[in-house]
């Protein structure tokens, strides 16, 4: 699967995409990818590298890696199947920049880990929402995005539509009780109380990612 990457990617001509893998089983709410990195290119050698938020185990907490192809698709995937977006050269460059740079990537990292974490707090994160909120801080102008606050409010205004899972109270009570990845506590009471769970998903990124830049990105899915 790396190696099918790879090909993809170097044709492709890009320096910087997104790529996604099926790490679990996301049918039962109509989701096919679950985890969502960057990919660079190394100009020296001409390698790919992803920098992705991973989740430490199972447990509340979590970490950036840069890590690559074959580490990435190593991970016991429930299915091997990618996703990879094409993105505009100019955020391509501004990507490039800040994901070379642990300072900055560090800055949108929260290493509280929540599998649903809601997209509008700072509480928790999921790995996606990482990515997310990184790129909206290369989407914005130069200066505006500097912290995950603003990254969100950010997002809120330039119209990124979360995902919504319908997840009944008795369930919710379970993954809290019995995972310590998973938590309710930042999401807006008028929400639980009707079941309705936010999250960022691979799809509602890629959706946002193809609504903005309707002309310059390019999906390409890569499978067995």
């Amino acid at each position: 699967m790396a190696h099918k990457v790879v090909n993809a990617l170097d044709e492709s001509g890009t320096q910087v995409a997104l790529v996604a893998r099926i790490g679990q089983d996301l049918s039962r709410y109509r989701l096919r990818f679950s985890h969502l990195g960057f990919v660079v290119r190394n100009h020296s050698n001409g390698k790919w590298s992803v920098v992705h938020d991973l989740n430490l185990c199972g447990t509340d907490a979590s970490q950036l890696y840069v890590q690559g192809l074959g580490n990435f698709f190593s991970d016991d995937l429930f299915v091997y199947e990618a996703a990879i977006m094409l993105l505009p050269d100019d955020l391509q460059k501004k990507l490039e920049k800040m994901l070379t740079s642990s300072t900055v990537i560090a800055r949108f990292h929260t290493p509280k880990y929540n599998l649903v974490a809601y997209p509008f707090s700072t509480l928790y994160q999921n790995s996606n929402q990482w990515a997310l909120e990184l790129m909206a801080s290369a989407m914005a102008e130069e200066g505006d995005v500097i912290s995950r606050q603003e990254a969100q409010r950010w997002l809120q205004g330039a119209g990124y539509e979360p995902t919504l899972l319908r997840i009944p109270a008795t369930t919710r009570l379970g993954a809290r009780m019995f995972k310590a990845n998973v938590a309710f506590n930042d999401h807006p009471g008028e929400y639980r109380w009707s079941d309705q769970i936010y999250v960022v998903s691979v799809e509602s990124v890629f959706d946002f990612m193809r609504k903005r830049f309707p002309n310059s990105t390019r999906r390409i899915l890569v499978s067995e």
